[in-house]
């Protein structure tokens, strides 16, 4: 249960930084599965006793962590972005977790200027729709732990991720949802995310 509530306090955390910026960017459009890779901060000085760690009360290895993820416990941050905000999200939390992201793409893109954008967003909310996804997370029974992100549109989840949700299977893996969100209440917002509950085959 500990583990499960780092995850969560982890996406709040991301969530709030990506919370400032609104989705207005154009971004890519080919979905896929990518490894972060490890950032370059060039280089780490010696300590003057390498046998004695400078902060004594924190473990110096991940493994010394019982709650930090283990080399067999394997991450995807799955995640939707219209304009790039729920994207640098996601990117944040797979170089954290060191996690996996796979993107959901659409089959019929999404209209790239605001306005009509949200007309077929609140259409889709209207009809219930499922519009369908370009590509497919391979290995998906590898994962233990799924983090699905996305913009608020219209109070909830894009209709799009009700597709993806439905599209798989999540029993015995552990769902941490993630979103961003320009002018909506946070109530709403954490709305949005729980909407996927019931949604989840688990």
């Amino acid at each position: 249960m500990k583990k499960y509530l780092i995850y969560l306090m982890m996406a709040a955390a991301v969530m709030a930084f990506g919370a400032c910026s609104p989705e207005d960017e154009n971004e890519p459009r080919k979905p896929e599965i990518e490894t972060p890779e490890t950032p370059d901060d060039g280089g780490e000085e010696t300590p003057d006793n390498p046998d004695e760690p400078e902060t004594p009360d924190e473990p110096q290895q991940p493994g010394d962590d019982p709650d930090a993820p283990t080399g067999d416990h394997k991450i995807l941050v799955v995640y939707f972005s219209w304009g790039g905000t729920t994207q640098r999200m996601a990117q944040e939390i797979a170089r954290q977790t060191g996690a996996d992201i796979f993107r959901i793409e659409p089959v019929i893109p999404y209209p790239t200027e605001y306005t009509p954008c949200t007309e077929v967003a609140l259409e889709e909310k209207n009809n219930n729709a499922r519009p369908a996804i370009a590509d497919t997370v391979e290995n998906w029974a590898d994962y233990d732990t799924v983090f699905i992100g996305c913009p608020v549109w219209w109070w909830t989840t894009p209709m799009i991720i009700c597709t993806f949700a439905e599209s798989y299977d999540f029993e015995s893996k552990t769902v941490v949802p993630f979103c961003t969100y320009a002018a909506t209440y946070r109530t709403k917002r954490w709305h949005a995310s729980w909407s996927l509950r019931p949604m989840l085959r688990i």
